[in-house]
């Protein structure tokens, strides 16, 4: 009789524990999937030209903008954006303030911990801006020895140039890329490290302004691939497909080459236009 009581109430554990994980393996269990809402709220940067900037009077313009708007469309909803920087896109997504974030979000093993991810919608790779007088100095990664860094919080690019790399810089932090851009147009630091997207969008915005600083240039010397994802709520599989078939479709029918286009091809940076490998929804 002990062991039969025994066995069921070890029978009982095992069932308790099955479910447990079970709960805790759907996040957000019984929210709504993004690809049944009718209105989205996705989080996006507002200080990256050519990616995702904030113009007068408050309208979001750029690469992710458009994607974002893109994505929201072929899911048959309306969107509303929500600014984000590197270091709030986790907590933003996980406490349900934003639904998606289209914000040159690489995808990482350490991020996945936290949220999941569909996509790639594009692979950039690192590289390094610097002003034109420093270009003939600064051909590689490793010519980054010494000098000062842009350090912005929360980005995984300055980590990777000291850490992964070894490269013994100086940081000189920053609010975000705007302010890396300011930085080293004053002569206040000597490099900004990080996707080339990113980079060709602030060489272009300081042509644009012309602000009598020196003229930037991209070394064109990449350090790694930056597979830009959709965060998205871990537990969420149905938005994750839906997602990725959005995707998908933009790069079937030339919208991601055409945008792709209009925000890059002024800069004469190389582009991809065919559909990145997906990561898998998980």
């Amino acid at each position: 009789m002990m062991r039969e009581r025994r066995a069921g109430l070890l029978a009982a554990l095992s069932a308790a524990a099955a479910l447990l994980a079970g709960a805790c393996g759907v996040a957000n269990a019984g929210e709504e999937s993004v690809a049944d809402k009718d209105a989205l709220v996705i989080g996006v940067n507002t200080d990256q030209p050519g990616l995702s900037s904030q113009e007068g009077g408050g309208a979001y313009a750029g690469f992710d903008v458009d994607v974002a708007r893109e994505i929201a469309r072929r899911l048959g909803a309306t969107v509303a954006f929500r600014p984000v920087t590197s270091a709030t896109r986790e907590t933003r997504l996980r406490s349900g303030d934003v639904d998606l974030v289209v914000a040159s979000y690489s995808i990482t093993p350490q991020r996945k911990t936290l949220v999941a991810f569909a996509g790639p919608y594009y692979v950039a790779h690192q590289d390094i801006l610097v002003r034109g007088s420093d270009a003939g100095a600064v051909k590689n990664v490793r010519d980054l020895e010494g000098r000062r860094l842009c350090h912005v919080r929360g980005s995984v690019s300055y980590p990777r140039v000291q850490e992964e790399k070894g490269v013994a810089v100086l940081p000189a932090d920053a609010d975000g890329y705007d302010h890396c851009l300011q930085r080293l147009s004053a002569g206040e630091l000597d490099a900004v490290s990080t996707d080339d997207l990113i980079l060709a969008g602030l060489a272009a915005k300081a042509a644009k302004e012309g602000r009598g600083g020196p003229p930037l240039r991209i070394v064109n010397a990449p350090i790694s691939d930056e597979p830009y994802g959709v965060g998205i709520a871990r537990g969420d599989l149905d938005g994750c497909e839906a997602v990725n078939r959005a995707i998908t479709g933009m790069y079937q029918d030339g919208t991601a080459a055409r945008l792709l286009k209009t925000w890059f091809g002024p800069s004469g940076l190389r582009v991809t236009t065919t559909v990145p490998q997906f990561e898998g929804c998980d």
